[in-house]
């Protein structure tokens, strides 16, 4: 299987990477079933990149229904190091406005019905996550956004990215509710993701696109679907401009992350007296810790 050290998930609208060249499309078969959709392997900016689009190729995934510990799972087996997860967000903030990007730098979970670790059945570990993503990533995609020209789009650097079950949008409550905590954006897929990615030491950062205004907003009633679509379509075109160069810097000069070596002092079960069957089915995560 080619090896590849940067993975890309694309959120709602962002289900192609038109830069991609030499693609070649790849089943992974995982011990947690299959990913959300084939892999896209191929080359952007002269670097091979793995993509997967979240919800698959024609959005028939709901955010609850995702196959997360399959994606993060497969994307550690394909070789993946520095994962960059675009997500459509809604704002919980005034200054964080429509087409805006976000580079989060915590989470709030609010998930219900979620798988979000690698670790049970017979081994356990606790991964260190205070600071949710990789921030050495982080800089290098708000870097990458600041050094493009994109018309109507502010850079938000950090801020907290609220994760809620969904599928329904927040009662008018909930989303002042999540303002008085400070949140900046509001979406349905990344902390389980950036959970799981930590647990797989892969480095994980958000970029994440702003579609609209939570219904806080005093003129949310007055966004339409049609608007919202229009957005999600500007949002993808400048998140494929911004990943190019994110990966073009990443290429030349890929920063060290403390997520590379997460599970080293995590896992808590002696590993000779895990149950082979788990070896087994964990073995591209715990292979580097075993003698």
């Amino acid at each position: 299987m080619e090896q590849v050290k940067i993975g890309i998930i694309g959120g709602s609208g962002l289900y192609v990477m038109d830069a991609l060249k030499d693609v070649e499309e790849l089943q992974v078969d995982t011990p947690f079933g299959p990913p959300s959709d084939a892999f896209i392997l191929g080359t952007l900016e002269g670097t091979r990149v793995a993509f997967l689009a979240r919800h698959g190729r024609n959005h028939h995934l709901t955010p609850s229904e995702l196959p997360f510990r399959a994606n993060i799972y497969a994307m550690k087996s394909l070789g993946v190091e520095y994962l960059i997860s675009a997500s459509a967000v809604g704002s919980l903030k005034a200054e964080a406005k429509p087409l805006d990007m976000v580079v989060p730098d915590q989470f709030i979970d609010r998930t219900k019905n979620r798988a979000s670790t690698f670790f049970e059945e017979g081994i356990v570990a606790h991964i260190g996550f205070g600071d949710p993503v990789c921030l050495n990533l982080a800089k290098v995609l708000a870097d990458a956004i600041a050094g493009l020209d994109l018309p109507d789009v502010n850079l938000h650097r950090g801020g907290t990215y609220l994760c809620m079950e969904g599928p329904a949008f927040s009662t008018k409550a909930e989303s002042n509710l999540y303002r008085s905590w400070g949140c900046t954006v509001i979406g349905m897929t990344n902390l389980p993701e950036a959970k799981l990615a930590r647990e797989a030491e892969i480095a994980y950062a958000t970029l994440a696109l702003v579609t609209d205004f939570d219904c806080w907003h005093p003129d949310h009633d007055s966004v339409t679907v049609d608007m919202i679509i229009a957005n999600l379509k500007r949002n993808a075109t400048n998140a494929q401009k911004v990943i190019q160069a994110t990966v073009r810097q990443l290429a030349s000069a890929a920063p060290p992350s403390t997520a590379h070596s997460a599970l080293q002092h995590a896992i808590l079960t002696p590993l000779d007296k895990v149950p082979e069957s788990i070896h087994a089915k964990l073995n591209v995560l715990l292979r580097k810790y075993v003698s």
